[in-house]
């Protein structure tokens, strides 16, 4: 919940710019509304159960100063808007990009297929099942099945991001996205 605190001055309007203040005549104020936001801090284990986060991630992302903290007797609390930030899909299935392809789940398809049906490399295909993006079903004869709703969700992902050298996946399988660059994705 935000607070929104509306500060009007009925006489005299102070705008503070850059380390100059100006006084404004009565008739100009109304054009000129501050707002003061504050905003919302949480205890950790209320911030904990709201967004399903455990407790000791919250401390360590505090501690890594991904968190913004502040002490209110001898309680810990946290922003509510880094711990929302913080509690983003932790599992590619919770992603929309892999719930459109949620009904191929199960359903094996061989590499080379998979090559030629999604127009990505083997040698893609066959790092990205080592690393454990694309589950490993089993073999028909020599041929190596993975599952084709992981299959597809690699191959979107690749689509719109695609070029050499660049990051694709983290380690939990979710959309790369840089901290700093022209790549930063919001």
């Amino acid at each position: 919940m935000w607070l929104k605190y509306s500060i009007y001055l009925k006489k005299a309007r102070l705008i503070t710019r850059r380390s100059q203040v100006r006084v404004l005549p009565p008739q100009l104020t109304k054009s000129y509304m501050t707002i003061l936001t504050i905003p919302t801090y949480l205890p950790i284990p209320e911030a904990a159960r709201k967004y399903g986060l455990d407790e000791a991630r919250i401390v360590a992302a505090v501690k890594h100063g991904k968190i913004k903290a502040a002490m209110i007797d001898d309680t810990l609390v946290i922003a509510e808007d880094d711990a929302r930030q913080e509690a983003r899909p932790l599992r590619k299935e919770d992603l929309p990009e892999w719930k459109k392809h949620a009904h191929l789940k199960g359903i094996p398809i061989w590499i080379g297929e998979a090559s030629r049906k999604y127009g990505i490399a083997n040698q893609t295909i066959t790092i990205w099942v080592k690393r454990g993006l694309i589950k490993f079903l089993g073999y028909d004869k020599n041929r190596k099945l993975i599952d084709e709703a992981d299959m597809a969700y690699c191959a979107e992902v690749y689509s719109q991001r695609k070029g050499q050298g660049k990051w694709l996946f983290d380690n939990n399988g979710l959309p790369y996205k840089p901290k700093t660059g022209p790549l930063v994705i919001a």
